[in-house]
């Protein structure tokens, strides 16, 4: 497991997060609870990418699965000193996604 993944796993486990605006939104529309996201995320969950460079500050993408076996992907700040910050989250769509860690080709998505 990366130590990306041990540190979101701590501030999961303290409590110390928190859902973008964006992240509150597709929870909803995507009927994912709290209990769901934890679970999912407190369990065998690994890094599927890693954005280092990105714009809004370092982010990664995790996967993990909750106890009824739903698949759940979720891009999340790096951890830091303060909270680690869910920037969204979303059960991985096969338009997208062969399994739960690899992305389709373009061509393969219809594009």
């Amino acid at each position: 497991m990366s130590r990306i993944v041990e540190g979101i796993q701590e501030k999961i486990r303290e409590r110390r997060y928190e859902f973008s605006r964006h992240a509150v939104d597709q929870s909803i529309l995507r009927a994912i609870t709290i209990a769901e996201f934890e679970e999912a995320l407190l369990g065998k969950c690994e890094l599927i990418e890693d954005y280092p460079d990105d714009k809004y500050g370092p982010a990664c993408l995790v996967s993990g699965f909750t106890a009824a076996g739903r698949s759940l992907h979720a891009v999340m700040s790096y951890p830091g000193q303060g909270t680690v910050k869910v920037i969204t989250l979303y059960e991985p769509n096969s338009a997208v996604w062969i399994d739960h860690r690899r992305r389709r080709g373009r061509g393969e998505q219809g594009e």
